[in-house]
């Protein structure tokens, strides 16, 4: 109940600013169009009615894209079947309406249902209705809806089968069209790879309204979407999944340790040994305030665990008293909620909007020296400090080539970095200080950190990493290789020469998406 009065402002100035949208000169030929497609009025929201702030604000996750002054969709479409989202792709190109399209709105950018131009015209096709899983567990398979959240989807698996699991993230309200699109890795990658590593289909609405699937896209497309963003090249509606196999039981532990436990010590140590551990087993960190917190999975028992953690990380310290032995599915509750005892029904709540947030990542490719894992110790001591997260790669994901998807960060990375801040308080000031948190850190590993280019996380969405300029009517290339093979390396010339054969119009963008190659380049492959 304490949330409800922080976000009743939210909704209120929602409310008030749709005066000046429905003063502007909306296009009423795209809501004409939609009705006149067959989609319900009562799944269309505009500034004219009373559920469009509800609409818009239902799955916000940065509260930092509905402050005043963002400019508003003029439309929430909220599609319950393909024909609606197809419907809203053919009217938007018929009356120069763009779509921004989400899933779970987790986008740090808010890129899904914001835009920074004040000019554009635009609509959020929200998928959250399209959330239905369907497990096979003969067959081991599952078709996910994008707007279903990765809880939805571990709690149908775990349902299905104690012997089944699917290798996606930790967070549980996180969309599966958005994570599937970016890569998606949490506590199976090291044995299985990414969650866009095990999709063996998908159902996608292009730029022209047409409905494919993997044998009518072709394969270029469908490499581009399991990893490069899929809403650079048109709606992914849903998703057939290849489900793993994983013992009824699992071991997990967590155990913290301070600054003057060592912890600096501990985290410099980590970074060799976490990479090199057998694929079976997952080590993260969180670093935060004075301390380090490890967090480890294993495909196993205690006892199993417990040797490892005595022959490879001694100092460590990990007790029995530490280890739990509970199934897959109890395990992503215990490490989005700290705890295996919460019921399993946590993974349906989808949440509510409270925080501002600011992240941003990096790739780690030679362990970073002990002195300046102590210097960073000051930056947490800060009011407004965020945390790091650590999470290592090696494994599998080592064994995949880095263009076998648009994802490219494999071999040769130890561990991604996550800086994230998220905060409650309103107004420039609390902005500031904590934006300011974030890019200081940052800058200060960069001697430390992967270098030309110095890589992040396309699922870690950072506007500071650049953003997408016109040239005429369509997206620089040039401009978007700043940013673009920050997160994509060699793959990026890839996925614009797929970009340019599949959407050469540039209908499907927003500030960071995947630009057309300019024909001049050309592509062999395509």
């Amino acid at each position: 109940m304490a949330r409800v009065p922080r976000i009743l402002p939210i909704l209120c100035v929602l409310a008030c600013s749709s005066i000046a949208i429905s003063a502007s000169s909306a296009p009423d030929e795209f809501l004409a169009c939609l009705a006149a497609a067959g989609v319900p009025r009562r799944l269309i929201h505009t500034p004219a009615t009373q559920s469009y702030a509800a609409a818009l604000l239902s799955s916000v996750r940065n509260l930092r894209y509905v402050a005043p002054g963002v400019p508003r969709p003029l439309a929430v479409v909220a599609a319950a079947e393909a024909s609606h989202a197809q419907a809203a792709v053919r009217c938007g190109r018929r009356h120069g309406v763009r779509i921004r399209t989400r899933s779970g709105g987790h986008d740090y950018e808010g890129l899904s249902y914001a835009s920074l131009d004040p000019r554009e015209r635009f609509a959020v096709l929200d998928l959250a209705a399209l959330r239905a899983v369907r497990v096979d567990a003969a067959r081991a398979e599952a078709w996910a809806g994008s707007g279903a959240t990765i809880g939805e989807l571990y709690y149908a698996v775990g349902a299905a089968s104690p012997a089944l699991a699917f290798p996606a993230g930790v967070c549980p309200t996180v969309g599966v069209g958005g994570h599937l699109s970016g890569g998606g890795f949490g506590t199976l990658m090291r044995r299985y790879g990414l969650a866009s590593d095990n999709v063996l289909d998908a159902l996608l609405v292009d730029a022209d309204g047409r409905l494919l699937n993997r044998t009518t896209m072709g394969e270029d497309l469908f490499w581009a979407i399991r990893g490069g963003g899929g809403e650079s090249f048109g709606v992914v509606l849903s998703w057939k999944l290849r489900l793993v196999r994983v013992p009824e039981t699992v071991a997990v532990f967590t155990v913290r340790r301070s600054r003057n436990q060592s912890a600096t010590d501990l985290i410099t140590k980590w970074q060799e040994i976490a990479p090199d551990l057998p694929q079976d087993l997952i080590l993260r960190v969180t670093v935060q305030k004075q301390h380090a917190q490890f967090g480890a999975m294993f495909l196993g028992h205690c006892s199993g665990l417990l040797r490892l953690m005595r022959a490879r990380f001694p100092d460590l310290g990990v007790r029995r008293s530490d280890c739990e032995e509970i199934s897959w599915i109890q395990s992503t509750v215990y490490f989005a909620f700290h705890s295996s005892s919460k019921p399993l029904e946590l993974l349906l709540d989808r949440g509510a909007p409270d925080k501002y947030v600011k992240a941003t990542s990096d790739y780690v490719q030679e362990p970073i020296p002990r002195h300046v894992w102590e210097r960073t110790w000051p930056w947490l001591e800060k009011p407004e400090a965020g945390l790091l997260i650590l999470d290592p790669y090696g494994g599998r994901m080592g064994s995949i080539s880095p263009s076998a998807t648009p994802f490219p960060h494999r071999k040769g990375n130890l561990y991604n970095l996550q800086y994230y801040s998220s905060w409650s308080e309103n107004g420039t000031a609390a902005l500031e200080k904590h934006m300011s948190w974030v890019r200081g850190l940052y800058k200060e590993m960069e001697p430390f950190v992967s270098k030309n280019p110095r890589t992040g996380y396309v699922n870690y969405r950072d506007l500071d990493l650049g953003m997408n300029e016109l040239e005429g009517n369509v997206t620089s290339y040039a401009k978007a290789r700043v940013w673009g093979e920050k997160y994509f390396k060699g793959n990026f010339e890839r996925l614009a020469a797929v970009k340019a054969m599949v959407d050469p119009d540039d209908f499907f963008r927003n500030e960071q998406s995947v630009p057309p190659l300019p024909a001049a380049k050309g592509w062999s492959s395509i």
